[in-house]
């Protein structure tokens, strides 16, 4: 199946899960869970979170920022991949002055 993030139309989320600013999202939801390519402002958070019935991976794109993740910091940059096992916590963080881009992956579990 074909997912055109160019065909769908953006989505944006304030506080999302309890975060600053608000994510700028194109998303696919379906009962097996999301793919979403999304955006975060300079400042902008998504909060921080535990994965109950997901893990999610989140590819960044372009830009920097960082990652909290069980109880530590991670940075990240263009090309990194974070991963959040189920049952694991985490927040994902633009600290930087320039948008962070990131592609991710949510399957339910």
């Amino acid at each position: 199946m074909l997912i055109d993030f160019s065909q769908m139309e953006e989505t944006v989320i304030p506080n999302f899960l309890g975060g600053e600013g608000a994510v700028r999202a194109k998303m696919r939801v379906d009962e097996l869970g999301k793919i979403l390519h999304g955006v975060l402002e300079p400042g902008s958070t998504i909060g921080l979170h535990t994965h109950e019935t997901s893990s999610e991976i989140i590819y960044i794109l372009a830009g920097t920022g960082r990652v909290l993740y069980d109880g530590g910091d991670e940075p990240l940059s263009a090309g990194s991949c974070h991963y959040c096992p189920k049952g694991h916590a985490h927040s994902l963080i633009n600290d930087s002055g320039g948008l962070l881009e990131f592609f991710a992956v949510v399957p339910n579990q």
